[in-house]
């Protein structure tokens, strides 16, 4: 375990604004060993992912307190191996920059739950793309010391025209001249994806382990694994069903 890790990790989750603010400064300032695959074009290993949703419902940016339900999967070998859901609480309403007060802990505990520790992380949200260079996908690995990935649909303060409409063409991002992600569309005719350089994780790197997890559909099979574990989730609790 890294010495930045350690520390991040003994940290907590930041419960204000301002406390938030000061933690993503000092991790996108943070410089731990990076991570790469075993050898080029090896497989990722274990790979983990994890989503929240919340009740349905409402609208605007929700509010502290809105109940959620984390899914977390596991993906080895070309297969999901394992997945998982748990319950809790929002911390906050939704807030661009802040995610890591609304979904953080319910995030961490999905991961948690699940029967082995991965090597590696997907996350349903931006990494270096962020104001402060360390978006909740960045802040989750380096809170469980564990190399990680973002993966989104649109970008948060970084720019980059999309790709040709080719199967695997990819073009980069940036945020102040800095390369932070890249797009690449994983299906001819449809959206690209955002694939965010993370924790320990550079953007060819997290590219890499993007596209190695990609199989029947537009986006990596574990990230959409345990989509389908937290709407399961959500679906049980409406229905009188339970959800752990």
């Amino acid at each position: 375990m890294s010495d930045d890790a350690l520390e991040f990790g003994a940290l907590g989750w930041p419960a204000a604004a301002e406390e938030l603010e000061r933690l993503q400064l000092a991790l996108g300032r943070a410089t731990p060993p990076e991570w790469s695959l075993p050898s080029p074009g090896a497989p990722p290993g274990r790979v983990a992912a994890c989503f929240v949703c919340f009740g349905r419902g409402g609208g605007g940016p929700g509010a502290g307190g809105d109940r959620g339900w984390a899914g977390g999967a596991t993906w080895l070998h070309g297969s999901i191996e394992a997945s998982v859901c748990t319950t809790g609480e929002a911390g906050t309403a939704y807030d661009p920059g802040h995610l890591a007060l609304r979904e953080g802990p319910l995030l961490e505990s999905a991961i948690l739950t699940l029967p082995a520790r991965p090597d590696v992380l997907l996350v349903n949200a931006t990494g270096r793309d962020h104001p402060r260079r360390a978006g909740l996908a960045l802040h989750l690995g380096a809170h469980l010391d564990l190399p990680s990935v973002g993966v989104t649909n649109r970008l948060l303060g970084a720019s980059g025209a999309w790709p040709a409409d080719e199967q695997w063409a990819r073009s980069a991002f940036r945020l102040q001249e800095e390369t932070v992600g890249y797009w690449v569309r994983t299906r001819r005719g449809t959206r690209p994806i955002a694939v965010h350089a993370g924790w320990r994780v550079d953007p060819d790197t997290a590219l890499e382990i993007v596209v190695a997890c990609i199989a029947r559909a537009r986006t990596p099979e574990p990230l959409r694994a345990a989509r389908r574990a937290a709407r399961e989730g959500r679906e049980r609790s409406r229905t009188g069903g339970s959800s752990s």
